[in-house]
């Protein structure tokens, strides 16, 4: 990629399938200065990188010209970002207008529909004169083709002129015209009305696969009370800026993604997540946008403006992740580029080599030849694995699950071995206080007191785990004085007159204040893979405090779910192998620990050569390079940019459990797929035989076409309302 290239997002309109979207793609790509080009039915969205001397509006007016009305959406083009390492869908344009790019119109109030029903009217209107005035029947019905077939003949003609000679417009352009030369007028003009209403449910169904998705974006509210100057006032939420503080009332949405500074509630996350029990959220916790507040008022600080917000990045993402094709759906296309021309040379012979041969009556031969046209028309098959794609993608952003294009949703769906960090990924990547032990006749709740009163206020993430279980265990919390860390050993400091320390073992043992026994009780539990805080009171041990980085709460039943897949899972650690076994063996997973970055890449690597197929679980940071490496790279995040960016896929939510949702949601597109191709094969194959044989014509020839592909992208819509498995 030179650095004069340059980006440039269009809105399409009128595109409802992948045919549309190969005459789209197919015409950019001859103009002079043009480098790529992605387009994306579902979002009605076209991006082009090209040179800058590329006349941006010329082009969109090569596209309006195919019946595809086309603009730039944004005034000047913009220069290409670093190419994401990933591949082909890791750009991200920030110029992406969301709002430029619905089509707001109702479906009964497009140009679609304007015409399907001019050509009913006039097929209508030329049945009842017919019967009227008999001697212009063939007239009338003439006319009638005329309605449907001429706008459909110019927009054949212009995809020949711009590289799309075999368009299915040229197929019916053919097929109409033939069947007027041997005198099959009124089936002709039947014909096109029902090829206009093939289209029209098309986009209907489109147009709802496009609405799906964009429905989250109506989840944030168009307003948010804004404090500012000790006063509230209600403001756009698209205005707020980072840092603001807003207030949000119990029942609101919530407007902006951002952190509590005061109040505690009840938060619904379920239009985000899925996850039908509000969470408990109070000071300090995160809040993301379009989430509902239960019952307390919260003062929330913005932590991202709203085109940023978690909600505005799914949209954006899964747009472009819809640009992407996948395997299937590029082997397809170019099967279909073949097909195509395969089915029209076909129809010729069918329609010549009886008569030549045989001498079997032209007129009989060459309707058959027409009629096997119009069953070869490749939209269903097209169709079949973008439709299923889109949907699956939507379906899993309204859950949390992100995957960056259709490679990357079917690559899931077939990995056999994943490797998931242990930090932040099986575990809540923050230390916790697992137990507590009095020595000397201290019980556990003077130890917590005592050492809650020397870490009170500390930054220190082993601080805050001690202070948060003297808070959940409502443990008084003493004045503590001259407290102060010890570099390397702990902390000390005095509550009640008596000097205390809170610290290491080795500094503990350094004063002797460990007696054996109470040294076994200390190496017992270090032997649990936790670390070991030793509370010392004027010279003796009083207490210990054990702490330890937890398993989510849903990560043992996220392995089991991916075992029950057929998956093996494993740990890849950079922490000691004896922590590392005993979160491990709580889980029931293999540990792999003391790893540095490129030894956890090294161990991926060795699992692709023996065959395996990898997926790598990890924070996007410290694993990048086995994320790269692995097949697919699942980064885990509550909404981070890192989570976003840094993979293939990202869990939002951060649940384990969520990994084997991915892989089922692939699957379970991956199926639809081949369901769909054997209804799309399935249908020709059967009108196919029954043309040759006489049985059918040109009416249900085009009710196959027709018919297939409304069955195929029903069958595709029906993914817009996949759930996980309890």
């Amino acid at each position: 990629m030179t650095g004069s290239a340059m980006r440039t997002r269009f809105k399409v309109e009128g595109m409802d399938c992948a045919s549309c979207a190969t005459k789209v793609e197919t015409a950019v790509r001859r103009q002079p200065g043009v480098s790529d080009v992605s387009v994306s039915v579902t979002a009605e969205s076209m991006t082009v990188t090209h040179g800058p001397d590329l006349d941006v509006r010329a082009l969109a007016r090569v596209i309006g010209g195919l019946g595809y009305p086309t603009a730039p959406l944004v005034d000047a083009p913009r220069p290409v970002e670093t190419p994401h390492p990933r591949g082909e869908a890791g750009h991200r344009d920030h110029d992406h207008d969301h709002g430029s790019a619905a089509d707001d119109r109702p479906w009964w109030r497009t140009p679609k529909v304007r015409l399907t029903l001019g050509s009913g009217c006039a097929l209508v209107a030329a049945y009842g004169l017919g019967h009227l005035v008999p001697a212009l029947g063939s007239v009338l019905f003439l006319a009638a083709l005329a309605v449907g077939l001429l706008p459909i003949a110019r927009r054949a003609v212009l995809a020949a002129g711009q590289g799309t000679p075999f368009s299915i417009e040229m197929l019916m352009t053919i097929a109409a015209g033939g069947a007027v030369v041997i005198g099959a007028v009124e089936e002709a003009a039947m014909v096109v009305f029902l090829f206009l209403v093939g289209e029209l449910l098309e986009g209907v169904a489109a147009a709802r696969a496009r609405a799906s998705i964009r429905g989250l974006s109506a989840l944030v509210p168009s307003l948010a009370r804004l404090e500012r100057g000790g006063l509230i006032e209600e403001v756009p939420a698209a205005s707020l800026l980072v840092g603001s503080i807003i207030l949000v009332r119990p029942g609101d949405r919530i407007p902006a993604d951002g952190d509590i500074v005061k109040g505690e509630s009840a938060v619904d996350e379920a239009p985000v997540t899925g996850e039908s029990v509000p969470k408990r959220k109070s000071e300090g916790d995160t809040v993301y946008a379009g989430t509902v507040n239960g019952d307390g008022l919260l003062r929330v600080r913005v932590t991202a403006a709203a085109g940023d917000n978690t909600i505005a990045r799914v949209v954006r993402l899964v747009e472009e992740a819809q640009e992407s094709k996948a395997p299937t759906e590029r082997f397809i296309d170019r099967f279909s580029r073949a097909y195509t021309p395969a089915v029209v040379a076909a129809a010729a012979l069918v329609a010549v080599v009886p008569p030549l041969l045989a001498g079997a009556p032209w007129t009989d031969w060459i309707y058959k030849g027409l009629a096997l046209l119009l069953i070869g028309c490749p939209c269903a098959l097209v169709i079949s694995t973008p439709a299923a794609i889109a949907a699956g993608l939507s379906a899993g952003a309204r859950r949390g699950l992100l995957m960056k294009g259709g490679a990357v949703l079917e690559g899931v769906g077939r990995i056999t071995t994943v490797a998931l960090d242990k930090t932040g990924t099986l575990t809540s990547g923050k230390p916790q206080v697992t137990d507590v032990v009095g020595l000397r006749g201290f019980d556990e709740r003077s130890v917590l007191s005592l050492a809650a009163a020397l870490e009170f206020g500390s930054s220190h993430p082993l601080a805050q785990a001690v202070t948060a279980r003297a808070k959940a265990d409502r443990v008084p919390v003493p004045p503590a004085i001259a407290v102060a860390a010890v570099p390397g050993r702990g902390v000390e400091g005095r509550v009640g007159g008596h000097a205390l320390f809170l610290g290491s073992a080795a500094a503990a043992a350094a004063m002797d204040a460990l007696s054996e026994p109470e040294a076994g009780i200390l190496d017992t539990l270090a032997g649990e893979g936790k670390s070991v805080a030793v509370l010392v009171r004027d010279g003796q041990a009083v207490g210990l405090l054990a702490l330890r980085d937890e398993p989510r709460e849903d990560a043992r039943r996220g392995l089991d779910a991916l075992k029950a897949a057929g998956i093996t899972p494993i740990m890849l650690t950079g922490d000691n192998r004896r922590t590392a076994e005993a979160v491990a063996g709580s889980l029931g997973i293999e540990p792999r620990a003391e790893l540095l970055p490129q030894d956890k890449q090294r161990i991926v690597r060795e699992l692709q050569a023996q065959g395996h197929r990898v997926g790598k679980v990890g924070d996007g940071i410290n694993d990048a390079p086995a994320l790269a490496a692995a097949h697919v790279g699942i980064a885990m995040g509550g909404g981070t940019d890192v989570a976003l960016e840094t993979a293939d896929a990202a869990v939002l939510h951060g649940r384990v459990m969520d990994v084997a949702r991915m892989v089922a949601l692939s699957r379970a597109v991956m199926a639809n797929i081949r369901q769909n191709i054997a209804i799309a094969l399935g249908l020709k194959a059967v009108f196919l035989v029954t043309t040759i044989l006489g049985l059918t014509g040109l009416w249900p020839a085009i009710l196959a076409d027709t018919g297939a592909t409304v069955l195929v992208t029903a069958n595709a819509m029906r993914l817009l309302a996949w759930r996980p498995a309890a």
